[in-house]
């Protein structure tokens, strides 16, 4: 008896470390009944169907082969799940470029680690480089020599950097030159667009910006409006002195876009003392000042993008809380989006079809077969952004969180057949944070939104009772 005693006591202690549970692979559960941000998308025309990229602002790049019905995800073994950029070879589907790190600077962004190619359509990865770039902004692949490629990588947030600007590739990716610099260690790549139908003649902004934790500059020295007529060997930068109609420096973010149809026409959304967006029907030589309302000018660092129709140079969408959209050359824009989430972030547009428009937002993913009139929701997409997770005691348990710009929810660790949305219950609003169940009953959440607003919830009748303390409320000390 004492032996055996003895030698029960002498076994090893039971190992647990990561090789214990490598292989159990993560399980998604959702939900994508709110999705979460999606910074870039476009798509392509395959054997007749429509090809659809998604890039995330946490959640990777997904991919349809039938137009957003139906997605996976492709990029989930990669080093980096923000992505800023998705652009697909003209000559060659197959080749499909992602660069990494969002650039719509919110304080919550996440970084990347480069751009990516992809030469069978997603289904493998190859990261070339550009890694300490930290986010990118677009990737333009030239429409007649798919192995020129440029990158706006727009850099550091927190601090300086040296890899942003304007880089090319002539080789597909093997090597990069760096074709236009920034004025000093803060400033990078804002926006780089061309037209199809003149590729080398490309249009730069530079962008000098720097988050901290209590504040935010948006412009400086280094921003400024740059063209190249020569693939970008050489810049000549656009001022007011120069380019007749534009504003006095100095300058913030710069959204830049050139009409497919007619390459002459070229939008600017300029953050500057007169910010506003402003139009050149001569390829930047003057310039005229259109819509500078409040939209038109808010938020420039989330909202810095302009995608011009193919077939009509006059319509233009601006996306930013609501979807703006100009039917008449930027004069002046409407809501496009008024039942639709909000905060939107790009746009694609079909290239012979007009109609058909694919855009994102801070809900997800949308589709119009009007032109923008009307949207759909494609709840297909679970790439949420949760700021905190909590789980309860109930078996199996519910998994508790708070989502940026997406509220806080609750739903089922596991369920018969799988965790669908319906399975997921919005509980509180706003930005949501944190979220727990009441230890002592059940039938009581707690949930936090920004601004410091706590709410105790009664998870069945959705009551809400707000509890958050507010200073000098007569406690005594």
């Amino acid at each position: 008896m004492v032996l055996a005693a003895s030698g029960a006591s002498a076994q090893p202690a039971a190992r647990y470390d990561a090789g214990t549970i490598s292989g159990l692979p993560a399980r998604n559960i959702g939900s994508a009944a709110m999705s979460g941000r999606v910074s870039a998308v476009t798509a392509v025309e395959e054997d007749g169907r429509l090809t659809v990229y998604v890039g995330a602002a946490s959640g990777g790049v997904w991919k349809s082969i039938n137009g957003g019905t139906t997605f996976k995800p492709v990029f989930d073994k990669e080093g980096a799940q923000s992505i800023g950029a998705v652009a697909v070879d003209p000559s060659n589907s197959k080749n499909v470029w992602v660069g990494t790190g969002e650039s719509w600077t919110r304080n919550s962004v996440s970084v990347g680690d480069g751009a990516y190619k992809s030469t069978d359509g997603g289904e493998s990865w190859t990261n070339l480089g550009l890694k300490d770039s930290e986010r990118i902004s677009r990737i333009l692949v030239d429409p007649k020599d798919g192995n020129t490629v440029y990158v706006c990588a727009t850099g550091h947030l927190w601090d300086d950097s040296s890899e942003r600007g304007v880089y090319k590739t002539t080789d597909g990716g093997k090597t990069w030159r760096k074709v236009l610099a920034g004025a000093n260690p803060s400033t990078g790549c804002g926006m780089l667009a061309m037209s199809s139908r003149d590729p080398r003649t490309l249009y730069a902004s530079t962008w000098d910006f720097r988050r901290q934790g209590w504040t935010f500059r948006s412009g400086g020295p280094g921003s400024g409006l740059y063209k190249s007529t020569d693939g970008g060997e050489r810049w000549s930068e656009l001022t007011a002195t120069n380019a007749r109609g534009l504003p006095d420096k100095p300058y913030g973010r710069i959204a830049v876009a050139v009409a497919p149809s007619k390459p002459q026409v070229v939008y600017a959304m300029i953050e500057s003392k007169k910010s506003g967006l402003f139009r050149s029907d001569d390829g930047g030589a003057t310039w005229k000042a259109l819509d500078a309302s409040q939209f038109m000018v808010w938020r420039p660092f989330y909202f810095a993008n302009l995608i011009v129709d193919p077939k009509d140079e006059n319509k233009l969408f601006k996306p930013d809380l609501v979807l703006l959209v100009s039917v008449n050359g930027g004069k002046s824009f409407s809501p496009s989006s008024e039942n639709a989430h909000g905060d939107f972030h790009d746009v694609w547009i079909h290239p012979t079809n007009p109609n058909l428009v694919l855009t994102g937002d801070d809900g997800g993913f949308w589709r119009s077969t009007d032109g923008g009139t009307r949207w759909e929701h494609l709840m297909n997409l679970p790439v949420s952004q949760y700021y905190h997770v909590s789980v309860d005691a109930a078996d199996p348990y519910r998994v508790y969180g708070g989502l940026q710009d997406n509220s806080s929810w609750v739903g089922d660790s596991s369920y018969p057949n799988g965790v669908t949305n319906s399975r997921w219950e919005n509980m509180y609003g706003g930005d949501g944070f944190w979220m727990f169940e009441d230890p002592s009953d059940p039938a009581y959440v707690y949930a936090e939104a920004q601004g410091g607003e706590i709410g105790r919830v009664n998870r069945f009748t959705h009551e809400i009772r707000s509890i958050k303390p507010y200073a000098r409320y007569g406690e005594k000390k």
